[in-house]
């Protein structure tokens, strides 16, 4: 049989560059990376946008929330930058401004839903879009994945493993609980912190064609590690590592 090699993730504010910000997205496919994650909030006025945080800082120290700002407003501060270099600073960028990239790169974007307020505009913009197949959402606890799945079915989607279980229950209770989660809520994945991930977990999941997707790897004995594994997709914030392993991997 064919050896497969797990698709890889770049995880935003890859390189060193800011997180949510158009120079990682830039950086992230030009270094090879199948699918690049960023987080998904909304404005007051219902423009997505890419952020972690609702609170977001100026350069002059003044504290915004996202959710009670119109894009406009929002969309003329400089912020300061979460990762990147000392001292940088980005503008929020809006999910509908990087979507020429992600067209012309014919890649995946992993979509961090932080809010349950994103979930019907993000729904609209996929299908508006037709991004169907160049979009997957994460962010999705259960309850989330469920909404998502009542609001549009199709949309695809990875279930965030509660990893509280693996540190509450015995493995293979933890492992099962997960699997009928993300089953529940017509999950194509598992989204697993690498921490908790092993044989018992990759075995259920592949017994309920359930793909897992794990976060966040940055050093390459892990890389090699669970590629030996046999994970469907490796998130680093470390990409170029992360392709040279995979290309390594294969010859």
């Amino acid at each position: 049989m064919m050896k497969t090699y797990p698709l890889l993730t770049a995880h935003t504010g890859c390189m060193g560059t800011p997180d949510n910000s158009l120079l990682s997205i830039e950086t992230a496919f030009h270094s090879g990376a199948d699918i690049v994650e960023e987080d998904i909030l909304i404005t007051a006025d219902g423009v997505l946008v890419l952020s972690h945080d609702d609170s977001v800082c100026s350069v002059d120290g003044t504290a915004y929330k996202i959710s009670r700002m119109s894009y406009a407003e929002l969309s003329k501060l400089e912020i300061k930058a979460h990762n990147g270099s000392p001292g940088e600073t980005i503008r929020i960028l809006s999910l509908e401004s990087v979507l020429p990239i992600l067209k012309a790169s014919g890649k995946i974007m992993n979509l961090d839903l932080k809010s349950d307020a994103c979930i019907e505009p993000v729904s609209r913009f996929v299908e508006q879009n037709e991004l169907i197949e160049q979009v997957i959402l994460s962010g999705c606890e259960t309850l989330r994945a469920q909404a998502v799945d009542r609001t549009n079915p199709r949309l695809r989607k990875l279930l965030n493993v509660d990893t509280s279980l693996f540190l509450t229950l015995n493995e293979r209770e933890a492992v099962r609980i997960s699997c009928e989660q993300a089953l529940s809520a017509n999950c194509f994945g598992l989204n697993v912190n690498y921490r908790i991930v092993g044989p018992e977990l990759l075995q259920a999941a592949a017994l309920h064609e359930l793909d897992v997707y794990i976060w966040t790897v940055n050093t390459e004995d892990e890389m090699k590690h669970f590629m030996e594994m046999g994970v469907e997709s490796i998130t680093s914030r470390n990409i170029s590592a992360l392709v040279q392993v995979r290309e390594g991997a294969k010859r």
